[in-house]
């Protein structure tokens, strides 16, 4: 499986809201799939754009070391990881891999 597939794995969300004192409250956010890829915060766009940065750089990191991360399901195909990507202000690394591997694929 190529990156942009990778990427493309739907990961199932678990979310849960949490009372951190008296009238505080944090959404707490995972993909139970792929170990340690949580996030937290008290407005729950800006925790799932955490946890989207997190699972994009954590399944690239993966492939870069050689592994291949959890693969629970089939990628959707109509997916634009890049897109995600550039909207999440990802690092310029998961771009220029997923524009790398478009070209050597003749994408």
């Amino acid at each position: 499986m190529n990156l942009r597939e990778l990427l493309s794995i739907p990961y199932l969300l678990e979310a849960e809201a949490v009372e951190t004192e008296p009238g505080q409250w944090l959404v707490r956010l995972a993909y139970p799939e792929l170990p340690g890829c949580t996030a937290e915060g008290a407005v729950v766009e800006d925790a799932l754009k955490d946890l989207e940065r997190r699972r994009i750089e954590m399944i690239v990191s993966l492939v870069e070391q050689g592994k291949e991360p959890p693969i629970p399901r089939a990628p959707l195909a109509a997916a634009d990881p890049l897109w995600t990507a550039d909207d999440l202000g990802v690092s310029a690394r998961v771009a220029a891999l997923l524009n790398g591997a478009a070209a050597t694929q003749g994408v």
